[in-house]
């Protein structure tokens, strides 16, 4: 199919991407990767009716660590988080969530702030960015502010940007030395949206104990979910196959997701606890903690 007719205008500067916003009301989308929102036009999911490309906005194009977090602009894609050698050395939550995003050729062009405003309860992004407890930069015509992701996300294909605001840049906390995560990915193809993902993220005190924990599961519900009961469960305590088991378990009663052609309710809700067990006991695995009683 073609999209509905609509209006297209290039933003040269943030200034000039708001102008167009403003102008544009509820009829305006910001179009940066668009490996979502394109596919979505052409069947008619979404019909803006001005579309503004914020692409030629160079300023925007950016991965740093900066203030004690990684950040990435609006315009960065997921190739570049892929080869990254930062992230592959310092972030392997997100070293390893590059590596599944769709395919390398979406990959070139899809962006994690994007991916992020997108919000598709199935998308990978929004699952690592609450395990990592990211937060978002948005700017309007009132200023900027910072979101936390657990506010940021909404609902399904919700977020807390409003009218006339862009998102600037997400920003994930850079992590410390004892510090490791894991992302599980089940999906019936190589390329295909989550049929169930789980997003770990440790930091071990000096005792071998959790001193912080961030743990989600996407693709089983409306939308993200954080699992706090797991969170809860870990945090403070020492790492044993019964602790990780009950905390899986956890993922399972807060999981709510739809039966699809990717699997039943029950199947999809047993795999919650499955790969969030997963992603448990690979972390712990890279923090060099072996032998689990």
């Amino acid at each position: 199919m073609f999209p509905a007719q609509f209006e297209y205008r290039r933003a040269r500067s943030t200034e000039e991407a708001l102008s167009a916003l403003a102008q544009a009301g509820s009829d305006g989308r910001i179009l940066a990767g668009g490996q979502s929102l394109i596919p979505a036009m052409r069947y008619r999911l979404a019909q803006p009716a001005v579309l503004i490309d914020i692409n030629p906005i160079q300023s925007l194009d950016y991965l740093r660590e900066a203030g004690g977090s990684l950040v990435i602009g609006a315009c960065a894609r997921d190739f570049a988080l892929e080869t990254s050698k930062i992230i592959g050395e310092r972030y392997r939550l997100i070293a390893d969530a590059s590596k599944v995003i769709a395919d390398p050729v979406v990959r070139q062009m899809g962006t994690v702030v994007g991916s992020l405003c997108h919000n598709d309860p199935a998308g990978d992004w929004p699952v690592v960015a609450l395990a990592s407890r990211a937060q978002i930069l948005v700017r309007g015509a009132k200023g900027d502010r910072t979101i936390a992701i657990d506010d940021f996300i909404v609902d399904s294909f919700a977020t807390a940007v409003q009218e006339g605001e862009l998102a600037i840049e997400v920003r994930i906390p850079t992590p410390g030395d004892r510090t490791s995560g894991s992302y599980q990915k089940m999906e019936r193809k190589v390329g295909d949206f989550a049929t169930v993902a789980a997003a770990v993220q440790i930091t071990l005190a000096a005792d071998g104990s959790v001193a912080d924990i961030g743990v989600a599961v996407g693709a089983v519900g409306p939308k993200a979910m954080r699992v706090a009961a797991a969170e809860k469960l870990l945090k403070g305590a020492k790492p044993t196959k019964e602790l990780i088991r009950a905390a899986a378990e956890e993922a399972t009663k807060i999981a709510d997701p739809t039966a699809d052609n990717r699997g039943s309710v029950e199947f999809k809700k047993a795999m919650s606890g499955v790969l969030l067990r997963r992603a448990l006991e690979a972390t712990f695995e890279r923090l060099g903690v072996g032998g689990l009683k």
